[in-house]
């Protein structure tokens, strides 16, 4: 069942045990518009029956977010839908266009660390005739901004630096001040260790921030009000302003200077994120 945001978005909630983003969906007068195509067929065609359901108009837009098969193994189904995705994105998508799915070269992606071990199972159990399944190309491709009226209803995409992958695309509805963030404000994962990239973040909250949002909706949450996006992105720049070290150590005695309070359970996993960060930089170095 679709949730309703205002009269205007839904979306279909996260799904995390069978890993499924959250898909959005935003309707104008003439077109609608999707955020996200799922993770695989099943997934995208049960978002699509609700879709119908609501009797809103047609889809003809579906914008991928990110790289991330989670978030577009499902855009075949999206047979009268125009895909648009930002030109990185697309060079993953090109990657994916060359894989195939049979048993056999599931295995090999596996054993080579190309996909993951949740990646071949939603592949085995949600996408029927896979050993001939290759995923189409994205019909729109841009570089930075984009901006699509569905009738009355004016949607902004832009492409962002942030602490995820190297190629989110947000979405913006400014008439209803809904922001659609994908996966962009998470961290991720780098040589086994989860990290948030410390010289993004200010960035990244910079571009999220300057537009208007009442509500906002990340890939894996349910839907976040004002109040509650900036309770995040608080606790994100206060503990990386006392990260300078590879030292947990030092950054909870920072923290603790700086606070004069010991961190919360999220401030305590941020600060072992960014010192991650610190740890995989220098490495690199």
């Amino acid at each position: 069942m679709l949730n309703q945001i205002n009269q205007s978005n839904y979306y279909l909630a996260n799904d995390d045990a069978r890993e499924r983003p959250a898909l959005g969906l935003v309707c104008g007068d003439k077109y609608s518009l999707v955020i996200d195509a799922g993770n695989s067929a099943q997934h995208a065609r049960e978002f699509l029956l609700e879709v119908r359901a609501l009797n809103v108009p047609p889809v003809k837009y579906v914008v991928i977010t990110h790289g991330h098969w989670d978030h577009f193994l499902g855009m075949n189904e999206f047979e009268d839908a125009s895909i648009i995705v930002n030109s990185l994105t697309n060079e993953t998508i090109k990657q994916w266009q060359r894989y195939s799915f049979d048993d056999e070269s599931l295995q090999r992606y596996k054993d080579s660390s190309l996909i993951t071990d949740q990646c071949v199972e939603v592949i085995v159990d949600e996408i029927p005739e896979r050993e001939s399944f290759k995923l189409v190309s994205p019909d729109i491709i841009f570089q930075n901004q984009f901006t699509i009226d569905l009738g009355n209803k004016v949607c902004l995409l832009e492409t962002i630096k942030e602490t995820h992958t190297d190629d989110s695309t947000i979405v913006y509805v400014p008439d209803d001040k809904v922001i659609y963030l994908g996966d962009c404000a998470y961290g991720t994962t780098t040589n086994s260790l989860f990290h948030y990239k410390q010289s993004h973040l200010l960035p990244m909250i910079e571009s999220i921030t300057k537009y208007e949002a009442n509500d906002s909706l990340l890939g894996h949450e349910s839907i976040c009000d004002q109040n509650e996006m900036n309770v995040y992105w608080n606790e994100l720049t206060s503990t990386s302003r006392v990260v300078d070290s590879t030292s947990m150590e030092e950054a909870l005695d920072s923290f603790k200077k700086e606070y004069r309070r010991e961190p919360n359970f999220n401030e305590a996993f941020f600060l072992q994120a960014f010192v991650n960060d610190r740890k995989i930089h220098s490495n690199h170095n």
